[in-house]
């Protein structure tokens, strides 16, 4: 039996672990936490709407329902010539890599005055108690940041701040303050959501407008100071509470272990997703450059194609056919973006784009989402099509 190492326990590498095993692998996943955080329900630990361990799969339980190997370690190298991955722990050998550990962080100058919603999962617990505090206080300034790479526009993050955003005007209504709070939004790029399509980019900026949101975008962000953010103009923004998603970047052990970047950091491949120039190496999900339509963006359900994507090409290869399949043309734009009180379906693809205003049951959709997600997983139920 051929062994798979998969590292990285997140969408991509879940997924990939657990097609693998059914086509037969001895598989191994490795990653550097027990546990898999589900970061699209995470926006409501912030509002107190789910605790912290309703986003966490335990992934020693995971591996007992789908029946391979799990290790927590963190990796530091990965030497392809040899076969063979360092961690913290131990090295481990492999005749198929599956690599799934995600993407590092820009990292502007003051960013640790700052929380992130897409950061660890302490961040989040930290963003609720901070948001606790100015609300008790009874007035404040929050503003949310949405980074940018230039080198790869897919690599940003906009879903989750949006809906945070969105979150926070929908709890300080609730609580009656909302009239004593300052929401601002804020990006380098211009036009921060337009990948979503003209009708749901439309629709935030009617958004913002209604809900007294202020915008400041196509700014550069100088830097974060403690109580604001100071941009290229050295113009300030005032904040009592600073949450910035940044975009994706080169993660830091592919410098050190020879791999194939683009210009962004991000593993080359092919559309099947073997790593150019590797040795039975794959790249999946934030860690691989991804392929696609212009409008392309870097989401939990296309790390999710592309680990079976790449766990059928090992397959294939392994029974010594060429019958690969590439993932690109699948590549789409898919959210269920929350409110608070509901949600609006998104989605874009080469041919069209659509959305749905879902007031109410929307917001129970995704929970829902959130609920079947984590039970199918440790059940082991088969996944529902465009869930």
């Amino acid at each position: 039996m051929k062994k798979v190492v998969v590292l990285g326990g997140g969408f991509a590498g879940v997924e990939a672990a657990i097609c693998l095993k059914k086509y037969g692998f001895g598989v191994t996943l490795i990653s550097d936490r027990d546990f898999m955080y589900i970061y699209p329900v995470s926006i409501w630990i912030p509002t107190g709407g789910i605790n912290p361990e309703s986003a966490r799969l335990p992934l020693g339980k995971l591996s007992a329902v789908h029946k391979f190997d799990f290790i927590t370690d963190e990796i530091v190298k990965i030497d392809g010539g040899a076969n063979t991955v360092s961690g913290k722990k131990s090295s481990y050998n492999y005749d198929y890599l599956v690599i799934a550990l995600g993407a590092g962080k820009a990292n502007p100058e003051g960013v640790e005055n700052t929380l992130s919603i897409c950061g660890t999962p302490a961040e989040s617990i930290k963003i609720k108690e901070k948001v606790d505090s100015l609300i008790k206080s009874g007035k404040g300034s929050i503003s949310i940041g949405i980074g940018g790479n230039p080198k790869d526009p897919s690599a940003m993050r906009g879903g989750p701040a949006f809906e945070l955003l969105f979150n926070f005007d929908y709890l300080l209504r609730k609580k009656g303050v909302r009239d004593d709070f300052e929401l601002n939004i804020f990006s380098p790029m211009e036009t921060p959501g337009k990948r979503l399509g003209d009708k749901a980019y439309n629709m935030l900026n009617e958004l913002y407008e209604n809900l007294k949101i202020k915008k400041y975008f196509g700014k550069k962000i100088k830097r974060f100071e403690n109580g604001g953010i100071i941009f290229e103009d050295d113009s300030k923004l005032e904040s009592d509470l600073t949450v910035f998603v940044p975009a994706g970047s080169m993660h830091k052990i592919f410098s050190v272990s020879g791999l194939p970047l683009t210009e962004a950091g991000f593993i080359k491949t092919g559309d099947d997703l073997a790593v150019e120039g590797g040795n039975n190496m794959y790249a999946i999900g934030d860690s691989a450059n991804l392929e696609g339509p212009s409008f392309k963006g870097k989401q939990g359900h296309v790390a999710e194609l592309m680990a079976r994507t790449a766990a059928y090409n090992i397959n294939e290869k392994e029974k010594g056919t060429r019958n690969y399949k590439g993932y690109k043309e699948h590549v789409h734009i898919l959210c269920i973006m929350d409110n608070g009180k509901g949600a609006t379906y998104i989605r874009r693809d080469s041919k069209s784009e659509k959305i749905i205003y879902l007031p109410v049951v929307g917001h129970w959709l995704k929970k829902f989402w959130g609920w079947y997600y984590k039970n199918s997983k440790l059940n082991n139920i088969p996944r529902i099509p465009g869930f």
